[in-house]
């Protein structure tokens, strides 16, 4: 991660840029997944007053945050409790999202239908997908005496179904939305 710091009414101790390097280093852990994340850190001082303006810039992430105190080191600190939050906040609302969209169970029901021309469900039934690869699916499907196996392709997270062919070999549909 690319930390730039800037003081303005301040003198740049080299003592200060290091605290700050290692505090908001820290942040790299939430953004590691990007490709170039880069942190812009301004501290400046105005009469009494010591203040810090932070900018994180990501591949989906763009936060910021100001605080203000009477020390500059508490002020660090300050500030980077606040990105720290908004970035686990937005962390935890990224996985609830990819989970309560993927965390579905199927549902599998058995139509009969009548001479008559009407269908009835016969019997119904829940299960939650277990995560495989496509390769797993079939040995599963293999060694099962069925026709075929829905799982969630651990590659993709996506709901898929491999079946028996009547020549003996395997389709799978992958629904790719």
């Amino acid at each position: 991660m690319n930390i730039n710091i800037t003081f303005k009414n301040i003198e740049p101790s080299d003592h200060l840029k290091q605290y700050a390097d290692t505090r908001f280093g820290k942040l790299a852990k939430y953004v590691n997944d990007s490709k170039e994340p880069e942190l812009q850190v301004n501290l400046l001082v105005e009469k009494f007053r010591h203040k810090a303006d932070v900018v994180l810039v990501a591949d989906n992430v763009h936060l910021s945050a100001y605080e203000e105190s009477e020390d500059m080191y508490s002020t660090i600190d300050l500030v980077l409790d606040k990105v720290e939050s908004q970035l686990r906040r937005m962390r935890d609302k990224m996985k609830s999202r990819r989970k309560g969209g993927k965390e579905r169970a199927a549902r599998m029901d058995v139509i009969n239908f009548a001479e008559s021309g009407g269908q009835t469900i016969v019997k119904s039934d829940t299960f939650e997908p277990k995560p495989m690869s496509v390769d797993e699916s079939a040995m599963q499907l293999n060694s099962r005496n069925c026709d075929f196996l829905v799982f969630r392709n651990a590659e993709t997270g996506d709901i898929n179904v491999i079946y028996r062919r009547k020549n003996g070999d395997f389709g799978l549909i992958d629904p790719g939305f």
